[in-house]
């Protein structure tokens, strides 16, 4: 199940991340990557996620590499440490939806939603460059967690790609 796309506003948002690089076919299946470290040092410094995992594009190149953010939203940023940083999500307005299912579905999901956009004359905060385009904040947050939810088909995911100002 698909909802419709809708635009929202969204305030800064602290939140821990580790960056990681990967092959645009390496994501073609589910990946834990990063989230084991990143949620032991979150342990560590006794900082409790406020909000899903997700992972932020923030370059993607169809054809080659895609520099990725796995991360999590916090309360207040904590000590940055060793692959672990902290940041903060810009505020601001961004397109989104909500998808349903298996996440094999995903790369035609945001098909969908970057058509959406196109046809309401909505410009996403990105900066196209010669490897790839660079992403302000495009996020894919995971709202089922693997451990309380085995079945990929019951997944729920959300969409949030930031707009230009």
């Amino acid at each position: 199940m698909l909802t419709l796309p809708t635009v929202t506003e969204r305030a800064a948002q602290p939140y821990a991340f580790i960056r990681f690089t990967v092959r645009m076919d390496q994501m073609a299946t589910p990946s834990t990557e990063g989230f084991p470290a990143l949620f032991a040092c979150l342990a560590s410094q006794n900082i409790a996620p406020v909000g899903a995992a997700f992972y932020n594009y923030r370059r993607i190149d169809m054809t080659d590499t895609l520099d990725v953010e796995a991360g999590v939203t916090v309360a207040a940023a904590g000590a940055d440490q060793g692959a672990v940083i902290f940041g903060t999500l810009p505020a601001g307005r961004y397109a989104g939806l909500t998808w349903n299912g298996h996440p094999d579905a995903l790369m035609t999901v945001t098909g969908m939603l970057i058509g959406w956009a196109r046809e309401a004359n909505l410009e996403f905060d990105m900066v196209e460059r010669i490897d790839g385009d660079h992403f302000a904040c495009r996020l894919e947050i995971y709202a089922s967690d693997p451990d309380d939810e085995p079945d990929m088909t019951k997944w729920v995911t959300h969409l949030a790609f930031k707009l230009r100002d």
